[in-house]
């Protein structure tokens, strides 16, 4: 599907109507997708980022799709995309996050089913980077949460930075300077 379908259909489940810091949702569905091309994501990551709230996320609850219509998305984005929508969106932060900063691999912790798994490289890669993407287009919108929780994402995903693209980790190193 091209991009503009997929942008019609987020706004008319919604996405166009939801406050979210820089304007809407949409806007900064849009923004996340720009910085992932602009960072060089493959294809299927890009159009996961714009689709990264679909099923709303451990830390935006709103939804535009619920999860028994993964068939829809699947159908409009492909499966591998919505696939990683899916994992963005299951995330147990409270849980996952802090599991980032050992020298293990991490488990996931998927929210919605409770169950624990290894995602694979490609999985865990792709999931970093629509998480750096996604976090620091908040914090250029919202000061104040930049202020409160820029460093420490930095240093979450400081242990982890081998599996962001040199790009989104320069955007990350950026953020800490402009912070500092």
């Amino acid at each position: 599907m091209s991009e503009i379908s997929i942008e019609e259909f987020l706004r008319s489940h919604g996405a166009a109507d939801l406050p979210h810091p820089g304007g809407t949702l949409l806007a900064h569905l849009i923004r996340v997708r720009g910085r992932l091309v602009e960072w060089g994501a493959s294809p299927d990551v890009q159009i996961a980022g714009l689709c990264h709230a679909t099923y709303g996320t451990d830390g935006f609850a709103e939804t535009l799709l619920d999860l028994t219509d993964r068939a829809v998305l699947a159908g409009l984005i492909g499966e591998r995309a919505e696939a990683l929508v899916y994992f963005y969106a299951s995330c147990d932060r409270g849980v996952t996050y802090p599991r980032l900063r050992t020298d293990q691999r991490p488990l996931f912790r998927d929210r919605f089913s409770g169950l624990e798994f290894d995602p694979t490289d490609a999985e865990l890669r792709a999931f970093l980077e629509i998480t750096a993407a996604n976090e620091l287009d908040v914090f250029e919108h919202n000061e104040e949460l930049a202020s409160r929780y820029g460093a420490g994402f930095y240093r979450l995903l400081e242990p982890v930075q081998a599996l962001l693209s040199p790009p989104a980790w320069e955007a990350l190193r950026n953020l800490v300077k402009l912070l500092d």
